[in-house]
């Protein structure tokens, strides 16, 4: 029986509730990280969902932890690592819920959190996708993400990354995206588009998942009142993060970025990987630069297969291209727009 975090010890009153939401939580060694975040899942102001954590072959003790500690948690055991998207993919097998709601392990969030997602949810049927207002962890007034952006120069970006928090980022609107670390998907979008792509391994496979949704007129809304705090690339990061960034920019431009807006902005994207280029090549006696350069290898290497997932994702376009092209860049849309 798949229940939510309702059914803990102290919740037992509650575990007729139905389903609506599924949490899914991949996770790698990341046990310290994974405790708080499920205690702030159990704090939660709305009981009706369940939680499905993806263990990649953990092997610091993820799964005595929540065997011991968290037994109202869906567990679906991976032999190894497989990244993050596959870990998605497998929680995504096992889940209930009509609305599924990524999270990553190294986030808490704020009581209300998932009941703000459902509500927009239920009070926008317009909108398809979700997305957080994301804090960092260790400045609690600072924003790691406000909505998801991608640049005309083929650089994906957050709004409002590193700035405070205020009204800019206080109202509901149109963005380009989610952010993988905290979003919501309609159920229906997923089985349309397809989920993440597994040949990306980690990093930017929410990017890729933005331009299909995007292509295919699927429109996200930022919930500004859906919050959570992330510590920000701790069970990843450094050479890892670098890597993958410098690997998937390039994989997800060839993929997604249709032929006319490659047209038009073509030299900024190129002028953008150059600038990525020298900057590592300044810094390459640090690991992360080199990992970067290793990854711009890799995602050359990586062109004729993108070039091959190109075609399917390109004749599937049924959205106005003006409208995304709208949302390319830090912004955000009203309502009514």
């Amino acid at each position: 029986m798949r229940v939510g975090p309702f059914s803990s010890p102290l919740r037992e009153s509650a575990k007729r509730v139905p389903v609506t939401a599924s949490v899914l939580i991949p996770t790698w060694n990341g046990k310290d990280l994974l405790r708080p975040c499920l205690e702030s899942l159990a704090r939660q102001t709305r009981k009706d969902f369940e939680v499905v954590v993806a263990d990649n072959g953990s092997t610091d003790g993820t799964r005595d932890l929540l065997a011991r500690e968290f037994g109202w948690v869906r567990v679906v055991a991976l032999d190894r690592n497989y990244g993050f998207a596959r870990g998605v993919h497998a929680a995504y097998e096992a889940a209930a819920g009509d609305l599924i709601v990524l999270l990553n392990n190294d986030t808490e969030a704020a009581p209300m959190w998932l009941e703000e997602l459902v509500s927009a949810a239920d009070d926008h049927p317009e909108a398809d996708y979700f997305a957080s207002k994301i804090y960092l962890h260790r400045d609690r007034t600072r924003l790691h993400s406000a909505g998801d952006y991608y640049g005309c120069d083929g650089v994906p970006g957050n709004r409002g990354i590193w700035e405070n928090d205020g009204p800019a980022f206080s109202q509901r609107g149109w963005v380009f995206g989610a952010q993988g670390a905290a979003c919501a998907f309609r159920r229906n979008l997923l089985e349309t588009v397809g989920f993440f792509d597994v040949d990306l391994v980690s990093y930017c496979e929410d990017v890729d998942l933005n331009w299909r949704a995007n292509l295919q007129g699927f429109r996200c809304l930022y919930v500004p009142e859906a919050q959570i705090y992330h510590h920000v690339s701790a069970t990843g990061g450094g050479a890892l993060a670098s890597y993958y960034c410098g690997r998937n920019f390039i994989a997800v431009a060839v993929k997604d970025v249709p032929g006319s807006l490659w047209r038009r902005y073509w030299k900024q994207i190129v002028a953008a990987q150059l600038r990525i280029t020298v900057q590592a090549l300044r810094s390459i006696r640090g690991e992360a630069a080199r990992a970067r350069l290793r990854g711009q290898l890799a995602g050359l290497a990586l062109v004729p297969r993108m070039l091959r997932k190109r075609r399917d994702v390109q004749d599937r376009i049924s959205a106005d291209l003006s409208e995304i092209e709208a949302l390319m860049g830090p912004r955000i849309l009203p309502l009514d727009a």
